[in-house]
């Protein structure tokens, strides 16, 4: 293959090339994609259960928000050295790992009675997930050249409004259907279900999933050369190997910046879609999860044409920016309409569209300058401090709402951030992200 590729033109080598990834796409995003909405439905179930959860065991808005961001405090406390660890022993074997210790602690959530219980579960299941993420966007760079990233981190990405589209209505007939089944609650039974898939998967990775290029069976040798040589011509001199340059490279701690805006956006919505379209005049748990699936799709669809603009055009600030500003509008006009079913939905669909279209288009940003053990170590940094967002978004809006009786207040501190973050993506060199 690759001496074919040698003899071809332009046009046709790009073509033989463009069907060796297609073999790729087809064998590993599918599986990732699945493994990621198992993965994000353990993470932000506890949104729906919410909606049962705290008159059960009392909690108040205070509590809820605290557990619900303390679980980013053990995420951010392991997610570096969980990716260098991946980078060492290969992905297989951790992501399994990973994935098989958060469905077993997420399934615990349902013994939980007291606020301390709350908050220790989900500082565990936040320790068990670190490294997920991250290690698969990592994983994707090794598979992918910079040029077609942005539409494979789209394809894996999707899983969070894939989530939502499924996780909603599962979410709201699970609570309703199994309440009080064997003196269980609805919430309870939400938790110890939804774990199953993220186990099984988690089992199915030690045997699906290869830890690189040159040990995947399924590929030819001449294909696997074509891919390496891509990967190889892909990492330039300009970019940093090292782990110590990139906890002094001003570049990273930019990136790291926007992406905790953009998460602030993510967890404001994840953790409080169900709350806010209750608070639209919606009360059955079902009816609210099939309507928070609309705002979902409207994600999917969002996500995967900007992360295709993005690539064909070889522009990613203003995709970037545009989206996150967009998301953030949504947010504030769904205060605005905040008691109309149709125009709050209206609202929130362009918040989540606009703020899910930012992320594969973000991830394209740290390969540009890092490879190596540095691309691990930088990516977990970035996602790790990006991801305190998931702390401070739901901790400032479950206090804001004790303390206003409205989500209104919280939104527009989660609106202010998507803002603030699109002014911070067009402060990146143009040259260095638009690849």
């Amino acid at each position: 293959m690759s001496a074919i590729l040698s003899s071809t033109s332009s046009g046709e080598r790009t073509q033989l090339e463009d069907g060796i990834y297609a073999k790729v796409t087809l064998r590993l995003l599918p599986f990732l994609f699945l493994c990621y909405v198992a993965a994000y439905l353990d993470r932000v179930n506890v949104g729906f259960a919410k909606l049962q959860m705290l008159n059960d065991l009392q909690f108040s808005e205070t509590v809820y928000g605290l557990g619900a961001g303390i679980f980013f405090i053990g995420y951010f406390l392991f997610e570096v050295p969980s990716n260098i660890i991946m980078h060492r022993v290969g992905a297989r074997v951790w992501i399994a790992r990973i994935m098989i210790t958060w469905s077993i602690l997420s399934a615990a959530t349902m013994f939980v009675t007291t606020p301390t219980m709350f908050y220790v579960i989900r500082f565990l299941l936040g320790v068990a997930e670190a490294g997920f993420f991250p290690g698969i966007v990592l994983y994707l760079t090794y598979w992918f050249p910079t040029s077609r990233r942005s539409r494979m981190n789209a394809l894996f990405m999707i899983g969070i409004p894939v989530a939502g589209v499924v996780g909603g209505p599962l979410s709201g007939w699970i609570m309703n259907a199994f309440a009080n089944v064997h003196g269980w609650h609805g919430w309870q039974w939400l938790f110890l279900l939804e774990a199953v898939p993220s186990l099984v998967l988690g089992v199915m990775t030690l045997f699906y999933l290869p830890n690189s290029i040159r040990a995947s069976h399924w590929l030819l040798d001449d294909e696997k050369k074509v891919l390496e040589e891509n990967i190889a011509q892909d990492v330039g001199s300009d970019k940093s190997h090292s782990i110590a340059s990139v906890f002094s490279n001003p570049k990273v701690w930019l990136m790291a910046a926007i992406y905790f805006c953009c998460m602030m956006g993510l967890y404001g919505i994840s953790f409080y879609l169900p709350t806010l379209v209750k608070a639209s005049g919606v009360k059955d748990a079902l009816d609210v999860g099939l309507l928070t699936a609309i705002p979902y799709t409207c994600g999917v669809i969002a996500t995967l044409l900007v992360a295709r603009s993005a690539d064909r055009m070889r522009e990613r600030r203003w995709h970037f920016a545009i989206a996150s500003a967009l998301g953030g509008l949504g947010l504030y006009l769904s205060t605005v309409y905040g008691d109309n079913v149709v125009l709050a939905l209206c609202a929130l669909s362009l918040g989540t569209a606009g703020m899910l279209s930012t992320m594969p288009v973000f991830w394209t940003y740290p390969s540009a300058i890092l490879s190596g053990a540095a691309a691990a170590a930088g990516i977990g940094l970035i996602n790790s401090v990006g991801n305190l967002a998931g702390f401070v978004s739901p901790s400032i809006v479950g206090w804001l709402k004790d303390v206003t009786n409205s989500t209104n207040a919280g939104m527009y501190f989660v609106a202010g951030a998507l803002v603030i973050g699109a002014g911070l993506a067009l402060l990146q060199p143009r040259e260095l992200v638009n690849r």
